[in-house]
């Protein structure tokens, strides 16, 4: 009894060829595929255009991701920076509650 492998066997056959970069690209692991994560309206039109930009690193190498996530953080910070700079009734001063 010999272990060893027959030479025809250990070769890649025809079918191997077409399983490789040759390929359509469909099965590569390293493209860049959507996360299918969902995003849910908030109702402000600012805050929802910000986080559907994050739709934007779907179609991006992980590499990419940085500067997608980077421009939506900016702008959420933004918008929530708006909220206190909002016109408004002033605020009561202690000398007038007196």
């Amino acid at each position: 009894m010999s272990e060893t492998v027959p030479p025809q066997e250990a070769t890649a056959g025809p079918q191997d060829e077409q399983a490789g970069p040759a390929g359509d690209g469909d099965d590569d692991p390293a493209a860049p595929a959507p996360l299918g994560v969902v995003r849910t309206p908030t109702g402000d039109a600012a805050v929802d255009a910000h986080l559907d930009r994050l739709a934007d690193a779907d179609d991006l190498a992980a590499d990419g991701h940085v500067e997608v996530y980077e421009d939506v953080h900016r702008g959420l910070r933004d918008a929530l920076t708006a909220l206190d700079t909002r016109p408004g009734p002033p605020a009561p001063t202690p000398a007038q509650g007196a």
